[in-house]
Protein backbone atom coordinates (compact mmCIF):
# COMPACT_ATOMS: atom_id res chain seq x y z
CA UNK A 1 0.00 0.00 0.00
CA UNK A 2 1.22 3.54 -0.79
CA UNK A 3 2.00 5.59 2.08
CA UNK A 4 0.65 8.98 2.64
CA UNK A 5 3.73 10.59 0.88
CA UNK A 6 3.63 8.79 -2.07
CA UNK A 7 -0.06 9.74 -2.24
CA UNK A 8 0.82 13.22 -2.27
CA UNK A 9 3.37 13.06 -4.53
CA UNK A 10 1.53 11.56 -6.75
CA UNK A 11 -1.18 13.91 -6.32
CA UNK A 12 1.30 16.94 -7.19
CA UNK A 13 2.25 15.36 -10.55
CA UNK A 14 -1.33 15.51 -11.88
CA UNK A 15 -2.34 17.70 -14.71
CA UNK A 16 -5.30 20.30 -14.34
CA UNK A 17 -7.21 17.85 -15.72
CA UNK A 18 -6.45 14.89 -13.79
CA UNK A 19 -6.56 16.85 -10.51
CA UNK A 20 -10.33 17.74 -11.48
CA UNK A 21 -11.16 14.25 -11.96
CA UNK A 22 -9.33 13.03 -9.08
CA UNK A 23 -11.21 15.86 -6.80
CA UNK A 24 -14.34 14.23 -8.28
CA UNK A 25 -13.70 11.08 -7.69
CA UNK A 26 -12.63 11.80 -4.03
CA UNK A 27 -15.03 13.68 -3.14
CA UNK A 28 -17.35 10.90 -4.66
CA UNK A 29 -15.51 7.77 -2.40
CA UNK A 30 -15.32 10.40 0.61
CA UNK A 31 -19.21 10.46 0.73
CA UNK A 32 -19.73 7.21 0.29
CA UNK A 33 -17.35 6.27 2.94
CA UNK A 34 -19.13 8.90 5.19
CA UNK A 35 -22.68 7.81 4.37
CA UNK A 36 -21.79 4.03 5.06
CA UNK A 37 -20.18 4.61 8.61
CA UNK A 38 -23.47 6.73 9.14
CA UNK A 39 -25.85 3.73 8.34
CA UNK A 40 -23.62 1.65 10.55
CA UNK A 41 -23.90 4.21 12.96
CA UNK A 42 -27.92 4.06 13.06
CA UNK A 43 -28.00 0.25 12.50
CA UNK A 44 -25.95 -0.40 15.87
CA UNK A 45 -28.16 2.23 17.82
CA UNK A 46 -24.96 4.04 17.97
CA UNK A 47 -27.51 7.70 17.38
CA UNK A 48 -30.24 7.04 18.90
CA UNK A 49 -29.39 8.62 22.15
CA UNK A 50 -28.05 11.91 20.13
CA UNK A 51 -31.38 11.31 18.54
CA UNK A 52 -34.15 11.16 21.77
CA UNK A 53 -31.96 14.20 23.02
CA UNK A 54 -32.79 16.50 20.15
CA UNK A 55 -36.63 14.76 19.65
CA UNK A 56 -36.85 15.79 23.58
CA UNK A 57 -35.42 19.74 22.77
CA UNK A 58 -38.35 19.66 19.94
CA UNK A 59 -40.79 18.67 21.74
CA UNK A 60 -39.79 21.05 24.89
CA UNK A 61 -39.39 24.29 22.61
CA UNK A 62 -35.46 24.53 22.80
CA UNK A 63 -35.33 24.91 18.81
CA UNK A 64 -34.66 27.75 16.59
CA UNK A 65 -35.44 27.55 12.84
CA UNK A 66 -32.61 27.27 10.82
Amino acid sequence: METINEIESAVSRLSEQELAEFRNWFVDYDAKKWDAQFEQDVKSGKLASLAQKALENFRAGKVREL
